[in-house]
């Protein structure tokens, strides 16, 4: 029996955190994805677990941070990205909302790292050692900046893929095609707080973004990073065969256009010519929360009268998509179990306390 005097932080920490410990690392590993489908677990944000049917895995997005962590003195780090937008000073209150639902450093198999762009929530230090130290044939997919990163860190260069758009890398039985991202918050991402960007010619996207299609034996799945909506969609929709897409959705605080809001994720499906919609990222912030059934009740709205061929689906984190299986549901809910109710006799003084 445990004694109050052996609990300290740091045990506390080491029991306690990830808070799924490594449930959906087991589950991820033993799932066998059926021919013609393709199955993929949301990781919190926009991070994502591929799996095709042949068992190539693909690590998208995963981020193993944390938000705000203290008042400290109230302030905005200044030269940040929405300090740069807004003009704003005081502190922006994004706390972590989600728990960790996978523990990285039990993380086996995995074929390939692949980020969309620069941002910490998405290019994660945590989530490239683990897989660097557990997987050592995989790949590290992702744009020039994303890629010099890693290399700072130690990733060694042969272990890595730069992309821009138009690039094409096969991993296993999964062909990664990258395309045009349009995240205009990262183009205002400097490190440097005294660089001033007034007046000066923004980034090439393509070197710091780039948005994906996974195409596999059972779908096209189509991760569009952090990008905002852009006309350029419906350009990719011709070009491709998309069945899902994802999309970063959130409620943009006042003054502050970061996420795709409700009516633009549907926009991004109709453009992209996808047969189902999913938001991500809604999730992780507690300042940029919103309800995704908002694009629910929307789309229920215009789906008759713009006769859209494809359909939302609200994800939970730590659950699984499997296309084309789940793609006339609407919503995700976790198994609920209790299945082999009465299999044995159960247990109580009398029935009358059933």
């Amino acid at each position: 029996m445990a004694h109050v005097n052996d609990v300290s932080k740091e045990s506390w920490l080491l029991n306690t955190f990830p808070e799924w410990g490594t449930y959906l690392n087991e589950e991820i590993e033993n799932e066998l994805v059926k021919e013609g489908t393709v199955s993929m677990w949301w990781l919190g944000c926009t991070g994502i677990w591929l799996k095709s049917a042949e068992g190539t895995n693909i690590l998208c997005d995963l981020w193993c941070g944390t938000g705000k962590r203290s008042h400290g003195n109230g302030q905005m780090k200044k030269g940040h990205q929405m300090m740069r937008m807004s003009g704003v000073q005081e502190m922006q209150p994004n706390l972590r909302t989600q728990p960790f639902v996978i523990d990285p450093f039990a993380i086996k198999g995995v074929d390939a790292l692949v980020v969309t762009h620069i941002h910490s929530d998405h290019l994660d230090i945590n989530t490239a050692a683990a897989v660097h130290q557990n997987c050592p044939e995989a790949k590290f997919v992702g744009p020039h900046e994303v890629v010099a990163t890693w290399l700072k860190w130690g990733i060694p260069e042969e272990k890595t893929i730069v992309v821009k758009p138009g690039d094409e890398v096969t991993i296993g039985q999964v062909k990664i095609v990258a395309l045009e991202a349009f995240d205009r918050t990262a183009l205002i991402t400097c490190e440097d707080p005294d660089t001033s960007l007034k007046g000066k010619m923004p980034q090439d996207m393509d070197r710091i973004a780039v948005n994906y299609l996974f195409e596999t034996s059972g779908g096209a799945i189509y991760h569009a990073g952090d990008s905002h909506y852009s006309n350029v969609f419906a350009k990719h929709g011709n070009q491709y065969k998309i069945d899902v897409c994802l999309g970063a959705y959130g409620e943009n605080p006042r003054g502050i256009t970061d996420k795709v809001t409700s009516v633009d994720m549907l926009r991004m499906a109709e453009s992209l010519n996808a047969k189902v919609v999913i938001p991500v990222h809604y999730d992780i912030w507690s300042n940029f929360m919103a309800d995704p059934k908002e694009i629910t009740e929307i789309w229920k709205f215009k789906k008759d009268r713009l006769n859209y061929e494809f359909k939302p689906y609200i994800w939970q984190v730590g659950g699984k998509f499997t296309y084309p299986t789940n793609k006339d549901d609407l919503e995700f809910n976790f198994y609920r179990g209790f299945k082999d109710v009465f299999s044995v006799d159960n247990d109580t003084p009398f029935p009358s306390f059933l």
